[in-house]
C-alpha cells in the first residue's frame, strides 16, 4: 500500500485504480468538500521530457480538459470533469468517481452475456456516442475496460476519452514542428485506418461492434480467425445462439473499410431497434478525415458536401425508381397482365400446399435429423439466450413429437428430458436422433481442424447420452475401445446415470484453445483447453452440487482411425 498522498493539497489519494504508459489513475478524496466526496484523479505525464513542447502540451491539456467539461456536464454516461492541474511537470484531471464494473469485470464475474444484455447496453450506449459525435470528436479508445456499468441505475458510462493520451505523446520534430508520436487505441479493438492514425467516427463503431462480440463469446479480437480474402473477422461460429439478425448488426460494424460500416450511430442504433440494417449509397460515402494534431476536432470530408454546419450527413438508402411505361401498353393491358401472373401465383401455391400436406400425414410427426457442421466450431450452448427456447424438461402430452437433439442449430428448443405420456409416440431410430457418422472425418490421415471437430461432436453429444433417453448411439459412432466402454459400457457412465435416475445439463461447452496436436500412423493425440457448465439432477429435477461445476480443463483426447472413421480411443483430465 502506499503512503497517503495529497495532491493539489485538496484531494487525498485512497488507493491506485491502474497504471499505464501516461501515468496512473487514483481514487481520492476531496477534502474540501464537505461530504469527502470519492473522485478519480488520471495523473498524465508527457512523453518527452522537453520544456520546448512543455508549453504547447499544457495549452492542449487545457482545450482537451475543457472538451470533456462540456461533455461530462451535457451527457449523464460521460464522467463529470471537477478540475484539472498541473503539478511538477505532470497534468492531472479529477473526475466523478463512477461505482460500477466495467464490462471486462462483468464477464469474468458473470461469464459470457446473453444476446438481450449486450443488445441492451450498445441501445443505452448509441445515443451517448452519438452525441460525441455530434461534437465531431471521435473517442478512439472504446473497449470492455473503458465502459462502466454504473450500479445505481445498470446504465453504461463511457469513460477515458483518447484525445488528452495523445496530447501527451506530443513531441517536436526536427524541423520544430509538433507531432504526434503514438497511435491512440487498444490494438485489436482499432481499425486499420485508426492504427495509420486516422480516426473516423466509424472507427468508435467497429470498436464498439467488437466490443459487444467480446461479451457474446468472451474471446477477445485478436482470438477470431480471419479470412484471408475479404478481412473479415470470424467470429460467428464462437456465439451460435446469436439471432440472424443482431449477428447482421454486429457484421456491418466490424467490416475491414470504413465504408461499410455504419457511417453514424443513429443507424447502427435503428438497425439495432428495427431488425434492418440500412443500405448506405456508395456513390455518397461520408470519410473523415485525419485529426488536427493534438485536438478532438474531426472535421468531415464528404463526397458531396453536406448543408452548413452539419457535422456528418444521414446517409441515403437505395431507392429503387420506376421504368416509364412501355409504349403501345394500355393501363388496361398491363393490369390485366398483372393479375393474371398473380393469379397464378396463388393458385400454384395453394395446390403446393395442398400437395404437401396430403403427403405428410398428421397423426405422426416427422422426427428431426440432426445435422452437425464439419467445421470445428465451438459447441456452444444457446442456454440463457433471449431467442432461443430452451426446456429443461419438455412437458408431457397426449401425443408429443418424439424428443430430438438440435445440436449445432440457433433458434430451437432443445429438450434434455422428454415425460412419458399415456399416448406416446414411438420414438425414432438411433439414426434419426443422431446422424453423426457421415460428418466424423474419413481420410486415413486426419488434421489438427478435423481433430477439432470430433472433439465438439463429443462435446455436443453428451447431451443426449447423459440425459434421457441415454441414448448409446453417438458413443457407437464417436468413441471405440477403452472410451467406449467408460461412456456406454456395462459399468459405463449412461448405464450409471439411467440406474440412478440421474441426468446431466449441460450450459457453455467451448473448446478455448489447442495446447498440442500430433499424428502418428492410424493414431492421433490433441490437447485442448475445454470450458464446460455442467449441472447434475436427481429424478426430480434436483440440482446435486458435487457433480456440478463451470470449469476450463485441460483434456487429452486419444484418437484412433477404426471402421474408416477417427474416433476417440480414450481420454484424460491434465489438469482440473
Amino acid at each position: 500500500m502506499m503512503a497517503p498522498t495529497i495532491l493539489n493539497n485538496r484531494y487525498q489519494v485512497i488507493r491506485v485504480l491502474g497504471a499505464g504508459g501516461f501515468g496512473e489513475t487514483f481514487l481520492a478524496e476531496d477534502t474540501q468538500m464537505p461530504s469527502g466526496r470519492r473522485c478519480v484523479i488520471k495523473q498524465l505525464k508527457p512523453v518527452a521530457d522537453n520544456p520546448q513542447i512543455y508549453q504547447l502540451v499544457q495549452e492542449r491539456f487545457q482545450r482537451e480538459a475543457a472538451i470533456l467539461e462540456e461533455l461530462g456536464d451535457s451527457s449523464n454516461q460521460i464522467p463529470r470533469l471537477y478540475a484539472y492541474f498541473s503539478e511538477h511537470t505532470e497534468f492531472y484531471l479529477v473526475q466523478e468517481y463512477i461505482e460500477g464494473q466495467t464490462l471486462t469485470q462483468k464477464l469474468q464475474q458473470q461469464g459470457r452475456l446473453s444476446e438481450s444484455s449486450v443488445k441492451e447496453i450498445l441501445i443505452d450506449i448509441l445515443p451517448v456516442l452519438d452525441y460525441v459525435h455530434s461534437k465531431r470528436i471521435v473517442h478512439r479508445d472504446i473497449k470492455p475496460d473503458n465502459i462502466i456499468i454504473r450500479n445505481s441505475d445498470g446504465k453504461p458510462v463511457l469513460i477515458d476519452f483518447g484525445a488528452v493520451k495523445e496530447t501527451m505523446g506530443t513531441v517536436m520534430t526536427a524541423s520544430g514542428n509538433s507531432s504526434n508520436s503514438i497511435v491512440i487505441g487498444t490494438p485489436g479493438f482499432m481499425p486499420s485506418e485508426q492504427n495509420a492514425g486516422r480516426p473516423m467516427f466509424a472507427s468508435d463503431l467497429y470498436s464498439l461492434g467488437l466490443t459487444a462480440i467480446y461479451l457474446l463469446t468472451g474471446k477477445i479480437p485478436q482470438e477470431f480467425p480471419t479470412d484471408f480474402a475479404t478481412g473479415e473477422i470470424l467470429w460467428r461460429q464462437f456465439a451460435l445462439s446469436v439471432s440472424p439478425s443482431f449477428a447482421a448488426v454486429l457484421d456491418k460494424a466490424i467490416q475491414s473499410h470504413a465504408r461499410d460500416r455504419y457511417s453514424n450511430a443513429r443507424d447502427m442504433l435503428q438497425a439495432l431497434q428495427t431488425g434492418v440494417t440500412p443500405v448506405t449509397s456508395q456513390s455518397n460515402p461520408t470519410v473523415v478525415s485525419a485529426p488536427p494534431s493534438g485536438g478532438y476536432v474531426q472535421p468531415p470530408t464528404v463526397v458531396s458536401a453536406p448543408p452548413a454546419g452539419v457535422p456528418y450527413q444521414q446517409p441515403g438508402y437505395y431507392q429503387q425508381s420506376l421504368s416509364a411505361p412501355s409504349k403501345g401498353m394500355s393501363d388496361l393491358q398491363k393490369a390485366l397482365i398483372m393479375g393474371g401472373v398473380i393469379g397464378a401465383c396463388v393458385v400454384g401455391g395453394l395446390w403446393l400446399t395442398r400437395g404437401q400436406q396430403s403427403a405428410q400425414p398428421e397423426a405422426k410427426p416427422t422426427p428431426t435429423v440432426v445435422e452437425q457442421n464439419i467445421s470445428p466450431t465451438p459447441a456452444t450452448s444457446s442456454l440463457g439466450t433471449s431467442n432461443t427456447g430452451i426446456s429443461a424438461q419438455a412437458q408431457p402430452s397426449s401425443n408429443p413429437t418424439p424428443a430430438t437433439s438440435s445440436l449445432g442449430t440457433s433458434n430451437t428448443a432443445i429438450s434434455a428430458q422428454a415425460q412419458p405420456s399415456s399416448n406416446p409416440t414411438p420414438p425414432p431410430s438411433t439414426s434419426e436422433i443422431y446422424n453423426q457418422s457421415q460428418f466424423l472425418p474419413t481420410s486415413s490421415s486426419i488434421t489438427r481442424n478435423a481433430a477439432v471437430s470430433v472433439i465438439n461432436q463429443w462435446l455436443q453429444a453428451k447431451r443426449i447420452m447423459f440425459a434421457p433417453p441415454y441414448n448409446p448411439q453417438p458413443a457407437a459412432e464417436l468413441t471405440t475401445g477403452e472410451q467406449y466402454e467408460k461412456t456406454a459400457g456395462v459399468n459405463g457412465s449412461i448405464n450409471s446415470l439411467k440406474q440412478d435416475g440421474h441426468y446431466y445439463k449441460y450450459g457453455v461447452q467451448t473448446i478455448d484453445s489447442v495446447d498440442d496436436f500430433s499424428v502418428n500412423s492410424n493414431q492421433a493425440v490433441i490437447q485442448v483447453k475445454v470450458t464446460e457448465e455442467r449441472k447434475l439432477l436427481d429424478s426430480n429435477g434436483n440440482i446435486l452440487p458435487k457433480e456440478s461445476d463451470f470449469k476450463t480443463r485441460t483434456v487429452r483426447y486419444n484418437l484412433q482411425f477404426v471402421d474408416e472413421r477417427w474416433k476417440i480411443a480414450s481420454s484424460e483430465i491434465i489438469s482440473n
